[in-house]
């Protein structure tokens, strides 16, 4: 599949997994329903890398992901975006992130 094929059945999918619809993509980016239907179905000019950044958050993914950049699994691209989002979390909230992480753990291992 060329790159920018899929680049757009890449934002579909995952879309589509996630149950959203064009407009609430669209609006999660500060984009519009035509450009997103787009991005997903024609060859259109490249986005912004601000775009690329917003489409990918909405998703939960990396830039890289949807471009198919590297040979990252779906998965991977979804922990390194929770990782960026965790990163920007406050101090407090990510010790409570990390206390539930042991608890989940130890419940794992019983």
């Amino acid at each position: 599949m060329p790159p920018k094929a899929k680049f757009g059945a890449r934002i579909k999918e995952l879309r589509t997994e996630k149950k959203m619809t064009l407009d609430q993509l669209a609006e999660a980016t500060a984009s519009s329903k035509s450009y997103i239907w787009e991005l997903e179905n024609k060859n259109p000019p490249r986005p912004s890398a601000e775009k690329l950044s917003a489409i990918a958050r909405a998703l939960g993914v990396t830039v890289d992901y949807l471009f198919g950049a590297d040979d990252q699994t779906k998965e991977e691209a979804k922990d390194k975006a929770f990782f960026r989002e965790y990163s920007a979390m406050p101090e407090e909230t990510r010790k409570q992130l990390r206390d539930m992480a042991k608890i989940l753990t130890v419940k794992k291992d019983s």
